[in-house]
Order: C-alpha cells, then sequence, then structure tokens
C-alpha cells in the first residue's frame, strides 16, 4: 500500500511510475530526470545513469523494464554518461534491439555540451552490433517542424512547429545515422 501522506519519497513516485506503467501495458520505459527512484516489488526495474545523490545533476537517463523482460538481460544496463544510456535486449534467433534511452541538453544549454552529446550518441550507435534493430528515446529537448520535403528520410509528413537549434541538431543526426523520427510519421492530436 502506498502512503499518501508523503509523495516525495523517492520509494513513492517510483511505484507511481510503475503503477502507471502497468496499468498501460508498458513493459519499457525511457526515463529522463530520473533522480535516484527505488522501489521493491512493483513489478519494474530501474535502471539509470547519473551522478551521485552528493552531486547536482540536471540530467540523468534510464530505463524502468517490467521484471520478466529485465530477467532477460544477458548485461545489465549501464550508463555510458548522465545523458545516454544503452540496453541491448535478445529477441529471437540470436537478434538483438539495442535500446539507448537519451536526455538531449535544453536549447540554452552551451553549444559544446550539445556537440558533445551527439558526438557521444553517434559513436555509441556507430558500435552497435550491425545486426541489432537501434531505437532511441527519451528527450531531445528539441522541435523539428515540419520540412519533410529537406528531411526526407528522418522526418515525416506529421511534424509540428518550427525547427530550433536543437531540432536542427537531431535531423543532422538522424539524417547521418539513417534514423526516423517516428513521431511525425503518424498524425497525432493536437495539443
Amino acid at each position: 500500500m502506498l502512503d499518501s501522506t508523503d509523495s516525495n519519497r523517492p520509494q513513492r513516485r517510483s511505484a507511481l511510475v510503475a503503477h502507471e506503467l502497468s496499468c498501460l501495458n508498458v513493459d519499457i520505459a525511457a526515463l529522463s530526470e530520473v533522480g535516484s527512484l527505488n522501489e521493491q516489488g512493483a513489478g519494474y526495474t530501474l535502471y539509470y545513469s547519473g551522478k551521485p545523490q552528493s552531486e547536482r545533476c540536471l540530467s540523468e537517463a534510464g530505463f524502468m523494464v517490467e521484471n520478466t523482460i529485465a530477467a532477460k538481460l544477458e548485461n545489465l544496463p549501464t550508463g555510458h554518461s548522465d545523458r545516454i544510456m544503452p540496453m541491448r535486449l535478445p529477441l529471437r534467433k540470436k537478434q538483438y534491439i539495442t535500446l539507448f534511452s537519451v536526455y538531449a541538453p535544453t536549447l540554452q544549454a552551451d553549444p559544446a555540451d550539445k556537440n558533445m552529446f551527439y558526438t557521444e550518441l553517434r559513436n555509441l550507435v556507430r558500435n552497435t552490433p550491425a545486426d541489432d534493430k537501434v531505437v532511441i528515446l527519451g528527450d531531445f529537448n528539441a522541435r523539428v517542424g515540419r520540412d519533410s520535403e529537406a528531411w526526407k528520410e528522418a522526418l515525416g509528413k506529421h511534424g509540428v512547429g518550427n525547427c530550433n537549434d536543437n531540432g536542427r541538431l537531431m535531423l543532422e543526426f538522424c539524417a547521418e545515422m539513417q534514423l526516423a523520427i517516428t513521431n511525425t510519421i503518424f498524425q497525432q492530436k493536437n495539443s
């Protein structure tokens, strides 16, 4: 039972996240600004990449994975940095999928930090086994706009808004790595 009088306890927050994921039948969720959530018996295992609690951390990427899937991991996910965490899952017939949970620098961040983030992500994707499926999940702090003609392979016809500097960085990364921004492929509700 959850204690509703102390909503700031990390255990309560992770239990709420696990409960929502369970209600939505989500087996794997990429999380950002994770903090040190930890909950026993919630049906999910949390893996996160961040700094010790003694250090101030403005990022943190992680995954919350349903326990039966977590049990199938051949290697536990470890963070590459506090902004990027890869996780490799076995599929069928010796096939794998490599998921990346990311939390990109904000629009106001130093351009050097943004470039370092994308350089690290490029290197990790390039070093992923060639036969692996690759999915990158998370918060890119970007608006990619609607110019699907200019970004034919990376951007679908259902982008929204105007592209900002972070969106341009994301689009360049996707075009170079032959990735598509899938939430622009399908029509979304206006919100």
